[in-house]
């Protein structure tokens, strides 16, 4: 397998850093950052290129152009709403995971006088950062639940701060995105419905990736953004539970049926809609595949370098399949791992790609106290990588780290 690119190249040629970037690009071969974004399936952008050639209509016209895209928008709504088992009313599109989860938490403690959020410091920051302001504000007053140290959340510790606070909103998400440790949702919704609590859950990681009952869960809200499951970028949902209706977070008009102002990005709705429907279609063959993908790696890993470990849950059964986050030994060129991957040809990270602008390094691994002087990297699979792309990186991070290579 052919991985780097073949050509001879003079350093003065790539003297200016944006023919060295150009270099770069065409260089990357091998992507396992799929929990920042994914690679666009086909079979979406076929689905969304007769909207955006063809039907062009404004979804708000009366107009048979616009009727026309008011059908498709509502038969999108449809098709996730049935795969969700929940009613097509309960789902409202937005921009992304970002927008629904401030419109789920802002929009609940206005609509229901919410006082109390209990959350954890592990979450991702649309939602840590989003009830912080709302405490700054004096709009309510935060608790921060227990986490262990591979970040599962003390359910004893969430029920007590519940007994004290009982009508209070909950927001956990269902899988973190840096670590993968899974949230046991069902449970936590049952200590929610015992206390007359609100339940919000961050589901961007989990979406297109778990099959997903609502009527079986006890959760009032859920976030979903497409670029997560090979979807389109943009685009998103939040589904509201019906009997916990939520007032507008964006005005001006009455898309969305009045709760949400804005004309809707139509072809990323066709695109959400047909991602999702294709994860559901294949989900057990995706998931064998990136399971044993990922066992491999670690595996890998563990007989190439010494001394690796794992942040987070490892175990399938604890942990989203698609994230291994990597914590390497101590190292001369340890804050270069990342760049020198890339340099490589290979796509990882060090923590959420919403926070490549921060130099504070990862606030979920120093929440769980890992040693912040060994390099971490968070390596995430899709189904479109392969076994030869593992060997690959196994064999730069064994160069990286200096030991013989074993694969």
């Amino acid at each position: 397998m052919k991985l780097v690119h073949s050509r001879k190249i003079s350093f003065h040629k790539y003297a200016n850093i944006d023919n060295f970037a150009n270099y770069i690009s065409i260089k990357m071969k091998v992507y396992l950052d799929n929990a920042a974004t994914t690679k666009l399936d086909e079979e979406v952008i076929k689905a969304m290129m007769p909207v955006m050639m063809e039907d062009f209509g404004n979804p708000s016209s009366i107009h048979g152009y616009g009727r026309k895209v008011r059908s498709i928008i509502e038969n999108s709504r449809k098709s996730v709403a049935k795969l969700l088992n929940v009613t097509p009313a309960e789902i409202f599109f937005t921009s992304g995971g970002t927008e629904a989860d401030n419109m789920a938490i802002c929009q609940a403690v206005s609509t229901y006088g919410i006082t109390h959020v209990i959350s954890s410091s592990i979450e991702h920051h649309a939602v840590e950062h989003t009830i912080k302001v709302l405490e700054k504000e004096g709009k309510i007053k935060a608790s921060w639940v227990k986490i262990d140290n591979k970040g599962n959340v003390d359910l004893n510790h969430l029920e007590d701060l519940l007994k004290n606070n009982p009508r209070s909103l909950v927001s956990l998400m269902h899988a973190n995105n840096e670590i993968g440790t899974l949230l046991p949702i069902k449970e936590v919704g049952e200590i929610c419905k015992k206390y007359n609590a609100l339940f919000h859950s961050d589901t961007v990681q989990t979406m297109g990736h778990y099959t997903m009952d609502l009527k079986d869960i006890n959760v009032h809200y859920i976030t979903c953004a497409a670029h997560k499951f090979h979807g389109p970028k943009g685009v998103g949902f939040l589904y509201i539970h019906h009997a916990h209706k939520i007032s507008p977070f964006i005005h001006g008009g009455a898309q969305e049926r009045n709760m949400r102002g804005g004309t809707e990005n139509v072809y990323g709705i066709v695109g959400l809609t047909k991602a999702l429907e294709l994860c559901y279609q294949d989900m057990e063959a995706h998931q064998n595949h990136i399971v044993e993908l990922k066992n491999y790696f670690k595996t890998q890993l563990q007989n190439t370098i010494e001394g690796v470990e794992f942040n987070g849950e490892t175990d399938t059964d604890k942990a989203l399949y698609t994230v291994l986050n990597c914590r390497f030994p101590k190292h001369s060129d340890a804050e270069m791992l990342l760049f020198n991957l890339d340099i490589a040809g290979i796509a990882a990270s060090g923590g959420s790609a919403c926070s490549s602008g921060s130099n504070q390094g990862s606030h979920v691994l120093r929440g769980l106290g890992i040693d912040m002087d060994r390099p971490s990297v968070r390596f995430s699979f899709c189904k479109y990588n392969t076994k030869q792309e593992i060997d690959f990186v196994i064999n730069k991070l064994a160069e990286l780290f200096k030991v013989k290579q074993t694969v």
